[in-house]
């Protein structure tokens, strides 16, 4: 239940082996916290997402469903770009074997002074000689002072790279998880460190071909049907009472396995009203987990409007009203949006709780100002989304639960569970995977 990233991914392997599935989800759109959404006539994402060539899970997943990931996903090598003269960086790695695509992307980079280089460099090879893990964990800013890491590196790699891949700032975010994604993204094969930003909008990339490859294997997806309660039928099946017009208003149904795939908050609300079940531990974890926001700033322009490339790096300052970290030209990425960049914002608490015709005024006038584009300052219109509870805040040392709830036949999946990775939609996938995983290894 739940047709989030990870639900539909337990889906699709529960379905692969045989089992008769039943997805279920609350809302009429799947995809969870990464979906598409109907606003103001216009279908846009709830959030822009990159990729990256290192989710295997992910790929391998968008494979077996069918989903052609050369024409589904835009690749480009990995980056990090500011606009010409914007007081940033310009670094690209070359399609060359690693390690040598970074050390000429470092050789080659702009922006950044000898002293960054060295910085740079002193990381990676302290990262690999410690083989990427650390004997007790830290933030990612006392990882930074501990290898001595530039503040101009800072501000302009690290920073941007910790708040973009665990949306937690690096005075809070867990440096041995900021570690885990480098190791396999910098420290592993050229492939692994490209960034491959979705051409189709989130819903349709995965969830909706997902639902598809469930279908046509006997199962079924129900959309808008929201589970009200859990109830264990003599320790051998689990009663399921639904409600929602997609279900004719209130049913319930019964089946010897559940994949529980919601939010954290909503697993912990339906985990405590489990009668005559202990939950409590489980549910601790759960409650315990703190949220960050991701907002993107949709912002519209006359179709002619482009950047030079993709996406760029943008440095931002909440002292000048500079909210934005990333822009995205979603014109290069869909010929049906031409003129419609895309800001990204993560950990977005700040921002988000300003008004948000202010916020997209002021991301307007960053924009203008930094690409040096005076259009920018006049979009024709723009749209504001935040997902309040977008990702879990990813601290050091992070208890996380794991799939086993204590309760026969009901699983645990969610990008939030015990894992290497932060919210990701990688980390969605590979919780959905191990939590079918572990259905089909009972029988």
């Amino acid at each position: 239940m739940g047709g989030g990233w990870a639900g539909c991914a337990a889906a699709v392997e529960l379905a692969s082996a045989g089992y008769k599935v039943t997805l279920l989800e609350a809302a009429r759109t799947l995809g969870g916290r990464a979906r598409r959404i109907e606003t103001d006539r216009r279908q846009l994402d709830n959030g822009q997402h990159i990729l990256l060539g290192a989710y295997r899970s992910t790929l391998s997943l968008l494979r077996r469903i069918g989903v052609d990931a050369r024409t589904a996903l835009l690749t480009l090598p990995l980056q990090m770009r500011y606009p010409p003269d914007s007081g940033g960086m310009d670094f690209i790695a070359p399609r060359l074997p690693a390690p040598l695509h970074l050390a000429l992307a470092l050789l080659r980079a702009e922006g950044l002074s000898r002293a960054d280089k060295l910085s740079l460099a002193r990381f990676s090879s302290t990262a690999r000689w410690a083989g990427w893990q650390l004997n007790d964990d830290c933030s990612v800013s006392q990882l930074l002072e501990r290898w001595e890491q530039s503040e101009n590196l800072i501000r302009l790699m690290w920073r941007p790279l910790c708040l973009a891949a665990l949306n937690t700032p690096p005075e809070r975010a867990s440096a041995q998880i900021f570690l885990n994604v480098l190791r396999d993204s910098l420290g592993a094969a050229r492939s692994a460190s490209d960034m491959l930003l979705p051409r189709h909008d989130l819903s349709r990339l995965l969830p909706e071909a997902a639902a598809s490859y469930v279908t046509q294997r006997g199962g079924s997806v129900r959309t808008g049907a929201s589970v009200k309660a859990l109830r264990s039928i003599e320790g051998r099946l689990w009663q399921l009472d639904i409600s929602g017009a997609a279900v004719g208003g209130n049913w319930s149904t019964y089946f010897p396995h559940v994949v529980l795939a919601t939010g954290a908050s909503q697993a912990a609300g339906l985990l405590h009203a489990i009668p005559d079940c202990d939950t409590s531990a489980i549910c601790q974890q759960l409650t315990a987990l703190e949220t960050e926001a991701i907002t993107t700033c949709y912002l519209q322009y006359a179709p002619q409007v482009r950047l030079a490339q993709p996406f760029f790096a943008l440095a931002d300052d909440a002292s000048l009203q500079r909210w934005g970290q990333f822009v995205f030209d979603r014109g290069q990425l869909d010929d049906q949006q031409q003129g419609l960049l895309a800001v990204v914002i993560s950990a977005a608490g700040e921002a988000a709780a300003l008004p948000q015709e202010t916020l997209a005024r002021a991301i307007a006038a960053q924009l203008a100002a930094t690409l040096q584009m005076p259009q920018l300052q006049q979009p024709g219109w723009f749209k504001v989304i935040t997902e309040k509870r977008a990702t879990f805040a990813c601290t050091p040392g992070l208890l996380r639960p794991g799939h086993a709830t204590g309760l026969a036949g009901l699983l645990l999946a969610g990008d939030y569970t015990a894992g290497d990775y932060p919210a990701t939609l990688e980390g969605a996938v590979r919780s959905g995977l191990a939590a079918a995983r572990a259905i089909t290894a009972t029988v």
